[in-house]
């Protein structure tokens, strides 16, 4: 399948991206993923992402495509991809319709992680991270440090991001909604939307998006 995941921050996208992808045995094209290997690599597109980035500039939407469009064409994706993260705007869903049109195949589905704003204010605004190890997160609602302020694993101090403060989320949910939210209008105008609540166990949103793709490909056949 050919599937484009969708969701405001704190959705859990990119948790979801890497259970699905695994589940239905398709490689998980994340935009995050593809800069850091052409960057890394220093391909040609590394290269010239790499100047925006490094001048404090936005990367070029057709920079990003031809990013996607390379990766698309690798073998393990010919016979289908999840991408996450990709498009991010309506332009870039133009652009990824053209590119497939010209292979002469479709996107199978549009999967969209519905959340409520002031849950993923809760979300993303409550993590604690770390200051030794980055990978060990907790949450003063979800996953509490059994001391306030210490790490379980380790016995580091805990802070929170700049990135994850509420002022700075609540600023990433208006660019979602003015750049990103558009996108899924666009899909639904082609029948391709399916909306799922990504509120719960992590399982039973997984569960919820391959049944969701299940009744997709059955009304499809």
């Amino acid at each position: 399948m050919r599937i484009v995941l969708v969701g405001p921050p704190g959705a859990g996208k990119g948790t979801q991206a890497v259970r699905l992808a695994e589940k239905l045995a398709v490689p998980h094209i994340s935009t995050g993923d593809l800069f850091r290997a052409n960057i890394s690599q220093q391909t040609e597109l590394g290269k010239l992402a790499k100047s925006y980035m490094d001048a404090g500039n936005l990367v070029p939407d057709e920079v990003t495509i031809a990013m996607a469009k390379d990766r698309m064409e690798q073998p393990d994706a010919v016979g289908g991809f999840l991408l996450d993260g990709f498009p991010r705007n309506v332009s870039q869903a133009e652009a990824l319709d053209e590119l497939l049109q010209t292979e002469g195949i479709t996107l199978d589905a549009v999967l969209d992680l519905e959340v409520p704003e002031a849950e993923v204010v809760k979300r993303i605004a409550g993590r604690r991270i770390c200051r030794n190890d980055s990978s060990h997160v907790f949450h003063v609602t979800y996953s509490r440090p059994k001391q306030e302020g210490v790490c379980d694993v380790c016995g580091g101090e805990l802070y929170q991001r700049d990135d994850d403060s509420e002022e700075t989320v609540r600023k990433r949910l208006e660019v979602y909604h003015t750049q990103t939210e558009p996108i899924i209008d666009y899909y639904k105008s082609q029948g391709l939307v399916r909306t799922i609540s990504a509120l719960g166990p992590v399982d039973e949103v997984t569960e919820r998006a391959l049944d969701a793709l299940k009744r997709e490909k059955a009304e499809n056949k």
